[in-house]
């Protein structure tokens, strides 16, 4: 049964879902008790009183819990999807039936499903927008502009929509301020690390019940997420390779004792491929016309562009479903290659995307960075700009906490020692 889009139920799959999906909602806020504890703070702060805010994330279970977080520090909520392939349905419908958040996501969502879905979080003419990848705030920019006047700040996620947003700050068409989540340092050295690392070889093995050891995998990008993905793979007994264009990262990835070269070098050779760079067409024509018989390629950056889909389809005489989210291309030549999850992010179009716990530091940020915009509502620069430092360093105080973990704190002696410069030889 589907439910019918309106502003005030939302649009799901299945609202019969709904049961299922909470269960998971409580079991992945077991694994967050950061965001509990904020949670906590604004039920009694009310710190988002009156606001509305329109989501476009991944919706998931630790998204929910993020929400429901927000909604009960004073928030009106509407949410859809961030990727067409990433929402979990029943997810979608506890939102909708348990917790009385509007939501807009059902998983595998057509262009136009996905757009008009995004429209009508906007259509709740918010006061703040978070994203996951940018696609909120491009609408907004680029044909909503009846909201724009509304909007006081926002936030991102993710690499990929950072990047995006920088774009339109030195374009000088942003029209509000945002914080860039990613770039808190317990959000990317966590999330980007650990979360994708994990996730990503979860998809990988859940969609093709491949054994890694002793595969030459071939890791495109070595930011942060790039390292995750090589470190997990290299501890499931791959061969790990690694692609860049950044030299200091290719020497980084070489000291960490991985083999590094050109993608046309690599491309002959690689079992498995995998894009985490932000850009377009890392895997091209090119490569494709040297891979080896059976090699898979997969994606796990924000958009599927990574890989030229295209020019893929143009080489294959057919094409199939081979299991699920394994298309197998047949190439003129009889080689078959095959791609997962359409080449969308691989971690949550055939799993379930990051872990909880990794996941509770992310959204802690993203819940502290609504409170620091509400707060400073109409005093803070239209640009892109951090975490600032002490939400960011809070969260990883709260996290040590929940993990049991105490550290030492600076003496007076030791403060005094590294704010002066007399001391020395």
């Amino acid at each position: 049964m589907a439910s019918v889009a309106t502003e005030k139920t939302g649009d799901v799959k299945d609202l019969g879902l709904a049961e299922l999906g909470k269960r998971r909602i409580e079991w992945a806020g077991q694994s967050m008790p950061v965001l509990r504890l904020i949670r906590k703070d604004f039920i009694k702060a009310q710190p988002l009183a009156g606001l509305r805010v329109a989501a476009c994330l991944h919706v998931t279970t630790e998204t929910a819990n993020l929400m429901i977080t927000l909604r009960d520090g004073g928030a009106s909520i509407a949410l859809c999807a961030s990727n067409p392939l990433s929402t979990q349905d029943d997810v979608a419908a506890a939102l909708v039936a348990e917790y009385g958040i509007p939501t807009f996501a059902i998983k595998g969502e057509d262009h136009a499903t996905y757009y008009r879905h995004l429209n009508a979080t906007l259509d709740t003419q918010p006061h703040i927008t978070m994203d996951d990848g940018a696609d909120l705030v491009t609408e907004v920019l680029s044909k909503r502009h009846d909201v724009t006047a509304g909007i006081f700040g926002g936030t991102e996620e993710t690499t990929t929509g950072v990047i995006r947003l920088r774009a339109m700050a030195q374009q000088k068409v942003l029209k509000y301020p945002i914080v860039a989540i990613n770039d808190a340092d317990t959000k990317h050295l966590f999330d980007n690390r650990y979360g994708t690392g994990q996730s990503t070889l979860d998809g990988i093995i859940r969609a093709t019940n491949l054994l890694l050891a002793g595969l030459n995998v071939v890791v495109a990008g070595y930011g942060w997420c790039g390292r995750g993905v090589a470190m997990r793979a290299r501890g499931m007994g791959a061969h790990v390779i690694v692609t860049e264009v950044n030299p200091t990262r290719a020497l980084e990835a070489l000291m960490d004792g991985h083999r590094v070269m050109a993608m046309a070098e690599a491309a002959p050779i690689g079992n498995i491929f995998v894009t985490v760079t932000g850009d377009k067409h890392v895997i091209a024509r090119e490569h494709f016309e040297k891979m080896r018989d059976g090699a898979v390629v997969c994606n796990s950056g924000h958009f599927n562009s990574e890989i030229d889909l295209e020019a893929l389809e143009r080489m294959a005489s057919s094409r199939r479903e081979a299991r699920p989210y394994v298309e197998e291309f047949t190439i003129k030549d009889g080689r078959k290659l095959y791609v997962l999850g359409e080449g969308r992010l691989i971690n949550l179009a055939a799993a379930e995307g990051h872990p909880a716990s990794v996941m509770d530091m992310s959204f802690a940020n993203q819940a502290l960075s609504l409170e620091h915009l509400a707060k400073n509502r109409g005093k803070l620069p239209v640009e892109v700009f951090a975490v600032p430092a002490d939400l960011d360093q809070r969260v990883a105080r709260l996290k040590l906490e929940a993990m049991g973990v105490k550290i030492d704190k600076l003496t007076p002696e030791q403060e005094r020692y590294l704010s002066s410069w007399q001391e020395g030889t």
